[in-house]
C-alpha cells in the first residue's frame, strides 16, 4: 500500500528499495521501519513510500503541526518567559504552575518537528533575545536528552531546566546584558552572577533542587575552566551538561546586538572543537548526530565558489558530506582541498 511517510507506523515494512530526489538509495526493500528509519526518509525528502502493514487497525502517526502553529506557540512561549523573568524580577520567584503552563505546549509542539535547524531558524528573530534564547535552550536540551535516550520525564525535565537556565540574568542590568561593546572587568564579574542568582530563585520557588543546579552549572567546563565554581568532571550533573550545549548552540545561532549569528555547520565544528575538553563529548557526538541529517537538501557554497546541494552525510566525518554540483557529485570526504564556505537553509 502507499502511505505517506508522515503516515508510517512503527512496524511497517517496505516494499521496495527507496531512493532520494538524487537518486541515492535511502533503505532497502524489506526494511522493517522504526522511529529512526522513519526519520531518514523525512530528512531525505521522501513523500511517498510502498509498505506491507501488519496492523491495520493501529492509529496512524500524527503529521507535524505546520509551522505557522509551531510558531504561535513559541511566541507565546517566549512571551511567558518575558512574564517569568518580571516576576522573578520584582518577587525573587517564580510561579511554578506558568512555568508549567508555558513550557508543556512547547514542549507538546516540538516534540512532532524532526527538521530541528529549520524549526529553529524559521522561528528565531533579532527580537527579545534573552526571552527566545531561554525557549531555544529548553526545546534543544529536550531534544538532546531524547535523543540521549532519557525516558520522557527525563527529558521533560531537562527541557524546563533549559528553559529557566538564564532566570536569573532577571538581575542583572539590561545596559550590561545588551552591551554592544565588549564588557569591562567589572561588567562582566556581574554577568557572572547570573548563575547563582537563577540557582536562588528557582530554589526558593521549586522543591526539586535537580531543577535549580543546571542553571547554577551551565557556564561550567569539563575541564574546570567555566564558572561559577570552576567545577570538573563529573561533578556536574548530566542535565547541565546537556543544557550546556543546547545554550552555547543557541547563542551562536543567534543574532544579537553585538554579534552576528554564525554559520550553521561552524556552530556544529565549534561545539565539536569544545568537546575535547570542555563540553561533554558524548553529548556533543549525539548532537551532532541528530543534527546533520538536517542539513540534506540544503544550498551550500564551497570555499572554492562552487555551490551545490548536500544529499548526503558522511558518517566517518560529519563536516565533509556529498555535495551535488550542477556537473555531478563532489564526496568531500575525498577532496581535503575543498570544504564547505556556507550554508544556505532556504
Amino acid at each position: 500500500m502507499k502511505v505517506h511517510v508522515t503516515d508510517l507506523r512503527e512496524g511497517d515494512r517496505l516494499s521496495n528499495d527507496i531512493f532520494n530526489p538524487y537518486g541515492l538509495n535511502v533503505l532497502s526493500e524489506g526494511t522493517l521501519l522504526h522511529s529512526q528509519e522513519i526519520n531518514k526518509l523525512l530528512q531525505h525528502q521522501i513523500d511517498y513510500v510502498f509498505v506491507e502493514r501488519i496492523e491495520e487497525t493501529a492509529h496512524p502517526q500524527s503529521p507535524a503541526p505546520p509551522v505557522e502553529l509551531a510558531n504561535k506557540v513559541y511566541q507565546e512561549a517566549t512571551r511567558q518567559c518575558a512574564a517569568l523573568f518580571d516576576e522573578a524580577r520584582l518577587t525573587g520567584r517564580i510561579d511554578t504552575a506558568s512555568v508549567d503552563a508555558s513550557f508543556a505546549p512547547l514542549a507538546a509542539t516540538v516534540q512532532q518537528h524532526r527538521d530541528v535547524v529549520s524549526m529553529l531558524l524559521q522561528l528565531n528573530t533579532k527580537d527579545d533575545y534573552t526571552y527566545q534564547h531561554s525557549v531555544q535552550v529548553g526545546m534543544l536540551s529536550y531534544y538532546l536528552a531524547t535523543w540521549m535516550g532519557l525516558d520522557e520525564a527525563e527529558a521533560l525535565a531537562a527541557g524546563r531546566a533549559g528553559f529557566l537556565h538564564d532566570i536569573g540574568k532577571c538581575r542583572i542590568e539590561n545596559a550590561i546584558l545588551n552591551k554592544p561593546g565588549k564588557l569591562t572587568e567589572t561588567e562582566f564579574a556581574e554577568i557572572k552572577k547570573h548563575p547563582r542568582y537563577g540557582y536562588d530563585i528557582i530554589r526558593e520557588s521549586f522543591a526539586d533542587e535537580a531543577l535549580a543546579i543546571p542553571a547554577l552549572q551551565h557556564h561550567e567546563r569539563l575541564d574546570g575552566s567555566g564558572y561559577p565554581a570552576g567545577l570538573r568532571g563529573e561533578t556536574i550533573t548530566q542535565v547541565s551538561r546537556i543544557v550546556a550545549i543546547a545554550d552555547i548552540y543557541s547563542a551562536m545561532i543567534s543574532s544579537r546586538v553585538y554579534q552576528k549569528s554564525r554559520d550553521l555547520l561552524f556552530v556544529l565544528q565549534e561545539l565539536h572543537r569544545l568537546s575535547f575538553g570542555q563540553l561533554d563529548p558524548h553529548a556533543v557526538q549525539v548532537f551532532i548526530r541528530h543534527m546533520i541529517p538536517n542539513f540534506i537538501g540544503k544550498q551550500v557554497e564551497l570555499a572554492s565558489g562552487r555551490k551545490g546541494i548536500i544529499v548526503m552525510t558522511n558518517p566517518n566525518d560529519y563536516f565533509r558530506p556529498l555535495i551535488q554540483l550542477e556537473d555531478g557529485f563532489l564526496d568531500l570526504s575525498h577532496h581535503p582541498e575543498e570544504e564547505i564556505a556556507s550554508l544556505r537553509m532556504e
